[in-house]
């Protein structure tokens, strides 16, 4: 299958890119568990609307006070999940920024391909045009909370509806762009969660290069999600956040996981702005890989031909590398 590119026209009409960041500083659900909507109004979270007909890809829909529309998941199940009985890892699979891409983005890709036959659960929730897998310093929109949403609702929500392993070797996150990014952040400030992490084209260093990344995620979030408000705060970062989710700066919380990372190495001919995008990836992953390195941190890395965009190659791989990770199935 031909790699889709996804672009960042969006981001880059709304939010001028990274160098103006910088100018601007219907089925059952399990019966062995408790009822979906049950658990999901002990999470915050209410079911509006869900489709269980296919066997693999369910999707669901969910009211959550966290979020100020209601964001939708979809769950990619093994084959014979229905008549195995056992439980299997899970991983955590987190979509890229842009009005281009959401929670169908890995659907459209391939992951039903890249994981036939295998035995892993992919969870692959919604995570905003532009919300950083986190939860804002302000929004002029209501709440667009995704960090919270993401680890303090859904992932339980998950652990009590399907046949998961609910522990650290039980767990994996990985994903594209800013998604990338997210996989990154959630490994290292909910350290016990996940025993791999995977970012494929996404950020690490929030700081190099006068913070462009701060800045990056600020534009585009102010742009594309927030109406005018930031992830980190303007003008004034809130410096003790960045820190906190900054890769770079959180290098003992990789030990002892599986890190996989993935920056591409040359132009684009398609799109220069992915170009700029990745040149800004692959010199943070490099500073990361650095660091990691220098701590004694084991880690594979890829630096393929190309810019901005999935490689299906290696997304297959990397599924490969977590399920011999996790806790088999």
């Amino acid at each position: 299958m031909t790699p889709h590119r996804p672009t960042r026209r969006s981001i880059l009409k709304s939010a001028g890119g990274v160098s103006a960041a910088l100018a601007l500083g219907a089925g059952g659900v399990l019966t062995a568990a408790p009822s979906a909507s049950a658990v999901g109004n002990a999470a915050g979270l209410t079911i509006v609307g869900r489709d269980e007909r296919d066997p693999r890809m369910w999707y669901y829909r969910f009211r959550t006070g966290a979020i100020g529309w209601d964001p939708g998941v979809n769950v990619l199940l093994p084959d014979g999940y229905h008549t195995s009985g056992r439980r299997y890892p899970v991983l955590y699979l987190f979509h890229g920024g842009g009005t281009d891409q959401d929670f169908i983005t890995f659907d459209r890709e391939g992951v039903r391909g890249w994981t036939a036959g295998k035995p892993i659960i992919v969870v692959m929730p919604d995570g905003g045009h532009a919300g950083w897998y986190s939860n804002p310093v302000s929004s002029n929109v209501g709440p667009r909370n995704w960090e919270h949403f993401h680890m303090s609702q859904l992932l339980p929500w998950v652990e009590a509806n399907f046949r998961t392993y609910a522990e650290y070797d039980g767990r994996a996150v990985a994903g594209f762009s800013m998604g990338g990014f997210g996989a990154l952040k959630y490994a290292a400030k909910y350290y016990g969660h996940f025993a791999s992490v995977s970012s494929h084209s996404g950020p690490a260093s929030l700081r190099r290069d006068h913070g462009a990344v701060v800045h990056w995620a600020n534009v585009t979030s102010g742009a594309l999600d927030l109406a005018g408000g930031t992830v980190y705060g303007a003008p004034l970062w809130d410096e003790a956040r960045v820190s906190a989710d900054n890769p770079v700066q959180r290098i003992e919380s990789y030990r002892n996981k599986r890190v996989f990372l993935v920056a591409g190495t040359s132009p684009d001919p398609i799109n220069w702005f992915d170009t700029l995008n990745e040149t800004h990836v692959l010199a943070g992953q490099r500073e990361f890989r650095g660091l990691l390195g220098n701590a004694g941190i084991p880690h594979e890395w890829h630096e393929p031909a190309g810019g901005h965009f999935i490689r299906h190659d290696l997304m297959r791989r990397d599924i490969d590398g977590i399920i011999g990770r996790l806790r088999k199935a």
